[in-house]
């Protein structure tokens, strides 16, 4: 079982990699064209984005597998049954994407002035970037369609051609000196824009059902939906709220430090990709029909080897990150001493998103609220505390801060409600070796570049061949299973 997801972790894995390492492209390239306070302003839309994302779409991409789930597991008409789901649970976050654009739209100058100073002389930035959360809130249940449907082909060209063509229309728009233009870093939002409405059309066309609403199933769908949504708004808020108290109670220069904490944050693309991958392989795995002992013995293993990787990756960029600061510009690199605090975090929420399968799969979505909610009290206090005093630092230790609370109101409530065996004493082992490597050569001052460099390589080549020993992990085999998918 766990071979299949590890089969379906490196399909997602190799397009969610290359489409990041398309996207990421652009880090290097806006923060090269614009200066700190105007890549601020990317920074912020870009935060706040996936916060409208989540609201949108009600909690309904996750419920569409479980629901899908069910529908198998009731046997008839299966595939009437699904097709119901979907054209319901897309037909609401639809009509819910377009009411917010028209809103927005009616009310830009207001919500501008809402945003900030550097807004309020372009209020059309506010209405491109409503319009892109529109279209990929329209396209979020068709995608999700793909992935449940097992068409990861489909959904991974679709996902890469967005990509490209958001790259593709940043190129073309600097090399003919749009950016220079009044309309400046507006352009970046319109070639996201015209990425994401092609990309939602060709998604749309590539089904066979159109948005209808069944008004009897709603209430099923937001009963099981609702706790995700509010645990989702709380989570994802907890994961932008670092950058808006930046933006408010820094006194001076905080679009600056909004810009380099941005780019910074950008460096830590492959814990990221990893985190993502997995998380788009693992939601559709968990939440099928696995007997309770499956499950659980599953979560298990997941868990444990999930530390193992993303340690290794943690180790990989911040034992070379000088290397990693080469991505940005100049002027954004003085902030690169916080990745490894971005990385932990990245690595702890990683960690809770194990932790949640659990109570999805028992359709206990309450207890999400529980840890997202305690994840954004923690971000924004240890926020106001850190900000005014450390800036981009102490927004870095707060939304560290806040995945800690996180996992450890996840393990709590997972030792409460539904036991699972993780192997805590091996998953120690690895955090703590992992992290005396990361400490112990920061520690060893070697100024030549060439042996510093050569030293950080075979402490983690080190790092690696032990786990495979510890684990007694069949590489080769692995590799073979892969490549054979």
């Amino acid at each position: 079982m766990l071979e299949k997801l590890a089969k379906q972790t490196a399909i997602y894995g190799i397009s969610t990699i290359l489409g990041r390492f398309l996207s990421y492209l652009l880090t290097p390239f806006y923060t090269r064209i614009f200066g700190v306070d105007t890549y601020g302003i990317i920074t912020d839309v870009y935060a706040l984005i996936p916060f409208a994302l989540v609201l949108l779409t009600l909690g309904m991409e996750s419920s569409y597998f479980r629901f899908a789930a069910k529908a198998e597991a009731a046997g008839g008409d299966v595939v009437a049954a699904k097709k119901r789901i979907f054209t319901t649970m897309w037909g609401i976050t639809a009509l819910a994407a377009a009411i917010f654009f028209g809103v927005v739209a009616l009310s830009a100058d207001s919500c501008a002035a809402l945003m900030g100073e550097a807004y309020v002389a372009h209020p059309e930035y506010v209405v491109i970037v409503a319009a892109i959360v529109f279209f990929d809130v329209a396209g979020a249940i068709p995608f999700s369609a793909l992935r449940e449907a097992g068409r990861a082909t489909k959904f991974v060209t679709l996902k890469l051609a967005n990509i490209v063509m958001q790259v593709g229309f940043a190129v073309l728009f600097w090399a003919v000196g749009l950016f220079e233009s009044d309309f400046g870093v507006g352009w970046a939002f319109v070639a996201n824009l015209l990425a994401s409405a092609v990309t939602t059309v060709a998604v749309v066309l590539s089904g066979k059902a159109m948005p209808k609403i069944y008004w009897g199933m709603l209430g099923a769908m937001f009963a099981y939906s609702m706790p995700l949504l509010l645990s989702s708004i709380a989570g994802t808020a907890g994961e932008f709220i670092d950058r808006q108290l930046i933006k408010y109670l820094v006194p001076d220069g905080s679009m600056a430090q909004l810009g380099i904490y941005g780019a910074i944050a950008k460096i830590a693309v492959v814990m990221t990709l990893f985190t993502q991958m997995y998380r788009l392989a693992a939601e559709p795995f968990f939440l099928s029909n696995f007997r309770k002992e499956e499950f659980v013995e599953m979560n298990a293993a997941a868990m444990k080897y999930y530390i193992i990787a993303s340690m290794a990756i943690f180790l990989g960029i911040a034992l070379f990150r000088d290397i990693f600061a080469l991505i940005v510009g100049s002027d954004f690199r003085e902030g690169i001493f916080i990745l490894p605090i971005v990385l932990g975090a990245n690595v702890l929420s990683g960690v809770w998103l194990n932790l949640s399968f659990w109570y999805k799969r028992e359709e206990k979505t309450g207890y999400a609220l529980w840890v997202t909610l305690s994840g954004l009290a923690a971000s924004v206090v240890a926020g106001i505390i850190l900000i005014p005093r450390a800036g981009y630092y102490g927004a870095a230790w707060s939304r560290f801060i806040a995945e800690v609370v996180m996992v450890a109101v996840s393990l709590t409530l997972n030792r409460i409600h539904f036991p699972t065996p993780y192997d805590f004493g091996r998953i120690a082992e690895y955090v703590v070796v992992a992290l005396a490597i990361f400490f112990v050569t920061e520690a060893i001052a070697v100024d030549n570049l060439i042996l510093k460099y050569t030293i950080n390589t075979a402490v983690l080549l080190l790092y690696l061949l032990y786990v495979v020993k510890r684990e007694k992990i069949d590489v080769a085999g692995l590799i073979k299973a892969l490549l054979r998918r």
